[in-house]
């Protein structure tokens, strides 16, 4: 299955919000048990998501990025720093790359908004995944939704 190709784009219109919110809901909701009501947050509305689908439109990964004082809040206050978010990627998608695709979409976003650091919570068991994207874990384990997570930066 590594042959699929996919496309990646900003999700301008609502039927790919739509898509988005639906991977998330698969694998947080689905998958891993995450309660709905914490999965969606008011901090969707103003996030860039960025969504992966498959050549035929399936969507197969989602993520976001929270800029200004949405990020601020989420992170250390600093106004330059963004906030990646919700990555998900469906079961039928990991392992093609589609991941670190959508990583790298949404550092370009967080570039084009003239920020100069990337922050992310990432689930412990995938801090390795952003470690090899450049990514650098900082202060205490913490648990988020009952999943350990750790905070990770990467310097854009």
């Amino acid at each position: 299955m590594s042959s699929t190709s996919y496309a990646l784009r900003v999700a301008e219109d609502l039927a790919d919000r739509e898509a988005c919110f639906a991977v998330r809901k698969e694998v947080f909701v689905g998958e891993q048990g995450v309660p709905e009501d914490l999965e969606y947050d008011a901090y969707d509305a103003d996030a860039v998501h960025v969504l992966a689908v498959r050549e035929d439109g399936v969507p197969l990964g989602a993520g976001r990025l929270l800029h200004g004082e949405a990020a601020a809040a989420t992170t250390d206050g600093d106004l330059s720093v963004g906030s990646l978010g919700r990555l998900a990627v469906t079961k039928a998608a990991r392992g093609l790359g589609v991941g670190a695709a959508l990583v790298g979409a949404i550092e370009e976003a967080a570039r084009a908004r003239g920020l100069t650091a990337v922050d992310l919570h990432a689930q412990t068991h995938a801090t390795g995944f952003y470690e090899r994207l450049g990514y650098v874990s900082y202060g205490p384990e913490f648990a988020d939704a009952g999943i350990p997570h750790r905070a990770m930066r990467r310097v854009l």
